[in-house]
């Protein structure tokens, strides 16, 4: 079959846009499952998986996302430094009350691929409705439910 050739995606050719979402009444989960979508290029036709075709994604309101069930109090998130002794257990509750950005951005770490394509900074998590990217003229986008 001559001239039947599969496309793959250059660094230098992939053209990014930028988004916004608002995670207002939204669960956690499903939010990070279609801004990880977003930020991999799954969206676009040209995806390729060993390069970065991915878009920038604005979250707005992550202080107002949804915990289905009794995910607040029973779900622990752990950190341990290192050091003997230094394990901290913090609830999904406590955190979303404290540092509601970064428990999105977790949640979206963890849907992202386990390599060098997981984490390129192209993700803006911020607590109110407001944020600091107009200059990028973001596009409103809107979750399937």
């Amino acid at each position: 079959m001559i001239g039947s050739r599969t496309y793959v995606a250059k660094r230098e050719n992939v053209e990014r846009k930028w988004y916004v979402v608002d995670a207002e009444d939204v669960p956690l989960g499903r939010l990070a499952v279609f801004v990880a979508h977003i930020l991999a290029g799954k969206h676009k036709p040209t995806y390729t998986p060993h390069v970065d075709c991915g878009d920038f994604v604005i979250v707005i309101n992550a202080d107002k996302v949804k915990l289905t069930g009794k995910k607040a109090e029973r779900s622990v998130i752990y950190s341990h430094s290192g050091y003997k002794g230094s394990l901290k257990a913090t609830s999904l509750g406590t955190m979303l009350s404290k540092r509601p950005e970064r428990l999105v951005e977790r949640a979206v770490r963890g849907m992202l691929p386990h390599n060098r394509l997981r984490y390129d900074r192209k993700l803006k998590v911020y607590c109110g409705p407001e944020h600091p990217h107009a200059a990028q003229k973001p596009e409103p986008l809107r979750l399937e439910a």
